[in-house]
């Protein structure tokens, strides 16, 4: 009985491992346009009939430089640096929490939020966080920072039924994600991590710290990769 059952656990292990394997393999070629997120809010929508998934694919040379240089300074000031973890910033949590009493606040980096949307439903449980981290160390290893940036800034929540950043510049600002300036990439920016709530349109006034720290922050932040 007890071999039946180890039997069966390895083939699941092994199963789940061919397949998660395949599926980062595929989106390190193909367009995400499709996420569990994605799907999550469709049903969490349903009954509301106005509601629809916004969402356009763009290529990250389609992507003006700024919104990425203002993600990396607002979300993840060591992305080009860290394999997926943000080691510095954990250790700095942990001791500001230890020594002044600081609450845990979250220092996910791009990579981790990459694999929570990509291949997780969201939620809050510790089997959530586990894969997680398992996605995240599948995508640092098979996908280059580049990859992983392009996939973070299209199926990034942006707003209510906004995903991606194509999809923001269009709703909020009538232009391209290639057309983006330095204010709107920050006002974009700065509704994360509660696009349901915030706007990028009254970003800047609401949560005008955040902005003009990021905005600073942006100017400093270099582009991390070759233009084509």
């Amino acid at each position: 009985m007890f071999k039946w059952i180890s039997g069966i656990f390895i083939k699941i292990t092994i199963g789940f491992i061919l397949l998660s394997l395949s599926w980062v393999l595929l989106y390190k070629f193909v367009p995400v346009k499709w996420t569990p997120l994605m799907l999550k809010r469709s049903i969490q929508n349903i009954e509301q009939k106005e509601y629809k998934n916004i969402r356009t694919w763009v290529d990250i040379e389609d992507i003006s430089p700024v919104m990425v240089r203002a993600v990396i300074a607002s979300e993840d000031g060591r992305f080009m640096e860290h394999r997926g973890f943000d080691v510095l910033e954990l250790k700095k949590m942990k001791k500001e929490h230890e020594t002044k009493g600081k609450k845990i606040r979250g220092c996910s980096t791009i990579s981790q939020q990459v694999a929570k949307n990509c291949f997780t439903f969201c939620g809050h449980s510790w089997w959530r966080k586990g894969f997680e981290t398992y996605y995240t160390i599948l995508i640092e290893l098979l996908w280059s920072k580049e990859r992983i940036m392009e996939v973070y800034l299209n199926i990034a929540e942006m707003g209510k039924g906004v995903f991606g950043v194509e999809a923001a510049a269009q709703t909020f600002f009538d232009r391209s994600a290639a057309k983006l300036n330095t204010h709107q990439a920050v006002s974009i920016v700065c509704v994360l991590p509660n696009p349901l709530v915030r706007s990028p349109k009254t970003a800047p006034q609401k949560n005008l710290s955040k902005y003009n720290i990021t905005y600073k922050r942006t100017e400093q932040t270099p582009y991390p990769f070759m233009r084509k």
